[in-house]
């Protein structure tokens, strides 16, 4: 046996397997390739960088990543206490100021005593001591194909996509208006750009004909877009009101100036604690940068936006996991590896951090000579794992954390729609309180 337990990457699934590892009081050896090397989406040297979005989504517990989340808490999750620690006002969401919160992650990580950070990328899987691969959605090339040869088939591939900030002093405040949507949150969470419906059919001419940016190495027809992060041009292509029923939908946001509904709205979301950078919500692209900065200027109050970042798109590789992984993330075929994070098939910060813990503790435990610990389908953690380990997905895709993948009730559960989900809450909560008594104690 290896004196320490290796995690490769160092992303947020990775870190947060690190810190369970050392929870248990084992060594870890945390592989980062960061500086030496970056992903095209990576800019920073800090560990757990947050490439797409500042938001973690919804926050309440009636909401299943919302659920999620607090199942996290209580089971210590470094990166939910990284969340809290550098939130930003989002209404009823969970959204970070991304510096803030990568810089405390990497704090914590480098102190750690039992935590060794090697800056060196990782090109083959080890054959032997136990491993966590966490190199995430945008795996090196090297690694992504040792990794093909292990599981016996190509690796499957789809393209994700992160949307553009803009300059918040540069937002027209006589156009845009603060407010959330049913007004939940305090009012000034977010900018909303209303657009009249000729406002809205010269944008959306102009969008579905604007150029698209070169996708390198891969061929068009090949491109598998997730349905949660997909591409505004993709969406709109798909009809002129698909977009009017997704992220420019005006419902719950009234005119100021009249309290009616205008005919579509651009919300921007606060990106930074300051509120000196808000994200255009929902408007992932890789349309050129050109294209994007002739376009989305024709969205009422952004005239004279500048952009501190283009919305850009990268790829993402994960497994065919069902049937290959167990329940902890585990490797069938190599015991000694687990996987965690994007690759495994779940999406989403929230739900990579989640499989990060899983497959942390577990591989603790392996150390440790303890009995795995499965979480069930009553708690979405585990209903998340079921979801990567289950052999019977004939069509598998990357999932969210949602409610229909929990455990159903035997009996009706009262009150509706609401009613249900209190109740899976109530029940997944409950459940994470035992699953408490066999981890160690929080600090």
């Amino acid at each position: 046996m290896t004196e320490s337990v290796r995690v490769i990457g160092g992303g947020l699934a990775g870190c947060e397997a690190a810190w369970q590892l050392a929870r248990h009081g084992v060594r870890v050896t945390l592989y980062e390739m960061k500086p030496q090397k970056r992903s095209p989406a990576h800019k920073s040297d800090s560990l757990a960088e947050l490439v797409c979005s500042n938001s973690l989504r919804a926050a309440d517990v009636t909401n299943a990543v919302g659920l999620l989340k607090e199942e996290m808490r209580q089971l210590g999750s470094l990166i939910m206490e990284a969340a809290d620690s550098s939130r930003v006002p989002a209404g009823g969401a969970l959204a970070v100021d991304r510096n803030v919160f990568s810089d405390y992650i990497t704090e914590k990580i480098r102190s750690n005593p039992l935590i060794t950070v090697v800056s060196e990328e990782v090109t083959r899987l080890p054959e032997d001591g136990l491993t966590v691969v966490a190199s995430g959605p945008l795996t090196s090339d090297a690694l992504a194909e040792d990794i093909a040869r292990l599981t016996g088939e190509e690796s499957l591939h789809f393209f994700d996509a992160a949307a553009p900030i803009v300059d918040a002093e540069t937002i027209d405040l006589s156009i845009a208006f603060f407010a959330s949507r049913y007004g939940k949150g305090d009012g000034t969470d977010y900018l909303n750009c209303p657009m009249t419906k000729d406002e809205y059919d010269a944008f959306y001419d102009a969008l579905i004909h604007a150029e698209r940016a070169h996708l390198k190495d891969f061929d068009e027809e090949e491109l598998k877009v997730f349905e949660g992060c997909m591409p505004i041009e993709v969406m709109a292509s798909r009809g002129y009101d698909t977009m009017r029923f997704g992220p420019m939908k005006p419902v719950g946001l009234p005119l100021p100036s009249s309290g009616k509904e205008a005919y579509a709205v651009v919300q921007l979301r606060r990106e930074n604690a300051e509120g000196s950078m808000y994200n255009l919500v929902g408007f992932q692209t890789h349309l050129t940068f050109a294209e994007q900065k002739r376009v989305f200027r024709m969205i009422p109050g952004l005239a004279n936006a500048e952009f501190f970042r283009y919305g850009v798109m990268h790829r993402n590789t994960y497994l065919n996991s069902p049937g290959r992984l167990s329940p902890t993330y585990r490797m069938k075929k190599a015991p000694h590896l687990f996987f965690a994070g994007q690759m495994t098939g779940v999406e989403g910060y929230v739900e990579s951090a989640a499989s990060g813990m899983v497959a942390g503790i577990n591989a603790a435990r392996a150390f440790l000579s303890l009995d795995e610990l499965v979480f069930t389908r009553e708690s979405v953690i585990g209903a998340l794992a079921f979801h990567v380990s289950d052999g019977e997905n004939t069509v598998f895709q990357p999932m969210n954390a949602n409610f229909g993948i929990l455990a159903s009730f035997d009996t009706k559960i009262k009150g509706g729609k609401r009613g249900r989900k209190e109740a899976y809450a109530r029940r997944s909560l409950d459940l994470i309180q035992h699953y408490r008594k066999e981890l160690p104690p929080l600090d």
